[in-house]
C-alpha cells in the first residue's frame, strides 16, 4: 500500500502531513500527486469526499517551495466555486505549508477590496479566488497574471451550474500558456469535457471512482411523502423531518439539512429552532461574516443542524457529519452526490435521508438513474398524512354529494331559483287591516332637542306600527309645497 513517505514530497510538507496524522493517500492523492510533481497536467475526476483539496495543495506547495512572488504578479492560483469552499483551501494551505515560508492572498466576495489588495501589492506565492472577485481586482488594474506557473480549477462541474464556465474561460486566456493545470471535477458534463480538451495538455486523467456514484460507506434512504392538504404539506414536511431527526437519536449528532430553495432554508431554519433544535442558516444571500460564523460553529460541534442550499454542497469539509437530510429532492441529479458526500467522509459511516413529495418524483428518477440503483424506500414515521379532525368534518358531508342537489352560487342564481314569496300575503292582510299612521307634526312643532330615532329606513315609529306604503296619507312637505304654488 502507497504511503505519503512514497510520495516524494518535500520534507517540510512530509513533516506537516506527519503531524496532521495522515499516513496513507486517499485513491485520488495517490494517483495526482506524483504526476503533478513531475510537471504534467492532471484531470482528476472522483467523488466528493476523497480528499482532492490535498491532492493539489501538497504538491503546489513543494513545487513553489523555491521562488518568491512579484507585486501584483502571484505564482500560483486556485478557483474555486465559491467562498467557503475558497476559505477551506486555504486552510488545508496553512496546515501542510506551516515549515514553508510561502505568502497566500483569499479574494472572495464580501470582503474589502482594500485589505486584498494590500495583500496582493506585497506578492503572493497562493492567490486562492472565486472568478467574479479575480476579474474584478483584475479589471481594476491591481492584479497581473503573467506569472502563474500552477492554475489549479477546483469542483469545475460545481463551477458549470453556477455559469462561471465564461469566466473560466477568460481566465484562462490571461495565465500564461506554459503554465501547469491542475482540473478536478467530480463529473464529466459535456462542457467541462469541451474546456478541459482545449485547455490542458495531454493531461494525466485520474479516475478513482465511477462518475456519479456516492461512497458506499452511505446508507441512504427516501422516504415517499404526501400532505394531507396541499396548502399544508409544507408545515407538515417539516414536521416529518423533526420526526426522522428524532428517530435516529443520539446517532445523529449532527447533520446537514438541504433545501432547494433559499426561502425555505431560512424557513426550515427558524421552524427547527423553534422546536428547540440547536439550528442555523446558510446561504448565499447571507452576510459573508455570518456565512462564516456559522460555518465556524459547525465545524466546532457549537451547532448541532446546518441548514443551508447547493453554496455548501460542494467541497466542504467537515470530517464528522454523521447525517445529511434533503428536504429537497435537488433539481439537478448531480447535487445529490455532493450533498450526501458531506457524510461518510475519509471512510467513515454516513446516512443521507431525503424526502420527496409527488412534484419531486421526476427528479427522483433522474437521481436514481445517475446513481445507478434505486434508493431504498423508508416508512413514513407520521404514518401516513391524515387531514385534521377538523378538516374531516369538513370534508364529511362531500361522501354523500350523490344525495344532494349541488348548492349553486348567489352569482348564478336566476329568477326561477329565487326563494318563493311566501311572506306576501300576510303582508297584504296588514296593509288591510293596519290603522292610518297619524300625520307627522310640522317642523316647527317638531321637539328641539334628541334627534329622530334612527333604525331601518324609518321602520321604527313612535307608535311602532310598521308603515306599508304611504296609503292615503299625503306628507306635509308635500301638501306645503301645492298650497304655495296655489298662492302664487
Amino acid at each position: 500500500m502507497t504511503k505519503f513517505s512514497d510520495l516524494k514530497l518535500g520534507p517540510k510538507v512530509q513533516k506537516a502531513i506527519d503531524e496532521a496524522g495522515y499516513t496513507t493517500p486517499t485513491p485520488i492523492q495517490a494517483g495526482a500527486i506524483p504526476a503533478a510533481l513531475e510537471g504534467r497536467d492532471v484531470l482528476g475526476i472522483a467523488q466528493t469526499g476523497t480528499g482532492k483539496t490535498a491532492s493539489f495543495t501538497l504538491p503546489m506547495i513543494t513545487q513553489l517551495a523555491r521562488g518568491r512572488a512579484k507585486a501584483r504578479m502571484p505564482r500560483s492560483l486556485v478557483l474555486a466555486p465559491t467562498r467557503e469552499l475558497a476559505a477551506q483551501v486555504a486552510e488545508n494551505f496553512d496546515t501542510y505549508s506551516k515549515y514553508v515560508k510561502l505568502t497566500k492572498a483569499l479574494l472572495i466576495g464580501g470582503v474589502s477590496f482594500k485589505e486584498q489588495d494590500q495583500l496582493i501589492d506585497r506578492g503572493v506565492d497562493v492567490l486562492i479566488a472565486t472568478p467574479g472577485r479575480l476579474l474584478d481586482h483584475h479589471e481594476r488594474g491591481k492584479l497581473l497574471l503573467n506569472d502563474v506557473k500552477i492554475m489549479v480549477v477546483d469542483e469545475a462541474d460545481r463551477m458549470l451550474d453556477m455559469g462561471f464556465i465564461p469566466d473560466i474561460e477568460r481566465i484562462f486566456s490571461l495565465v500564461p500558456f506554459t503554465r501547469q493545470t491542475l482540473f478536478f471535477s467530480a463529473t464529466m458534463a459535456p462542457e467541462i469535457e469541451r474546456i478541459t480538451n482545449t485547455f490542458l495538455s495531454n493531461p494525466e486523467k485520474v479516475e478513482v471512482a465511477r462518475q456519479a456514484t456516492a461512497s458506499e460507506t452511505i446508507e441512504q434512504g427516501v422516504v415517499l411523502f404526501k400532505g394531507s392538504r396541499k396548502d399544508r404539506q409544507a408545515s407538515e414536511k417539516r414536521k416529518l423531518l423533526r420526526t426522522l431527526i428524532d428517530a435516529e437519536g443520539d446517532k445523529c449528532s449532527n447533520a446537514i439539512i438541504f433545501c432547494n430553495r433559499k426561502t425555505d432554508v431560512d424557513t426550515v431554519a427558524k421552524s427547527l429552532s423553534k422546536y428547540g433544535y440547536d439550528a442555523a442558516p446558510i446561504h448565499g444571500d447571507l452576510e459573508q461574516s455570518q456565512r462564516t460564523r456559522t460555518l465556524d460553529g459547525f465545524r466546532a460541534g457549537d451547532l448541532r443542524f446546518l441548514v443551508a442550499s447547493d453554496v455548501a454542497a460542494r467541497g466542504l469539509d467537515v470530517p464528522a457529519v454523521s447525517h445529511v437530510f434533503n428536504f429537497d429532492v435537488p433539481s439537478h441529479a448531480e447535487d445529490y452526490v455532493h450533498r450526501i458526500g458531506r457524510t461518510g467522509r475519509a471512510g467513515r459511516e454516513g446516512k443521507a435521508i431525503m424526502i420527496c413529495v409527488p412534484s419531486d418524483e421526476r427528479n427522483l428518477d433522474d437521481v436514481e438513474r445517475l446513481i445507478g440503483k434505486q434508493i431504498p424506500r423508508l416508512d413514513n414515521p407520521l404514518g401516513g398524512a391524515s387531514a385534521p379532525e377538523e378538516t374531516a368534518k369538513a370534508e364529511a358531508p362531500a361522501a354523500h354529494a350523490s344525495d344532494e342537489k349541488p348548492k349553486r352560487t348567489r352569482s348564478r342564481r336566476k329568477k326561477e331559483d329565487a326563494p318563493a314569496p311566501v311572506a306576501e300575503a300576510p303582508v297584504e292582510e296588514t296593509r288591510t287591516e293596519a290603522p292610518k299612521p297619524e300625520p307627522r307634526p310640522a317642523p316647527e312643532e317638531r321637539p328641539q332637542s334628541g334627534r329622530r330615532p334612527r333604525g331601518g329606513r324609518g321602520r321604527e315609529r313612535q307608535n311602532d306600527t310598521p308603515v306599508v306604503g304611504m296609503g292615503d296619507h299625503l306628507p306635509t312637505f308635500i301638501e306645503k309645497s301645492f298650497e304655495e304654488r296655489m298662492t302664487h
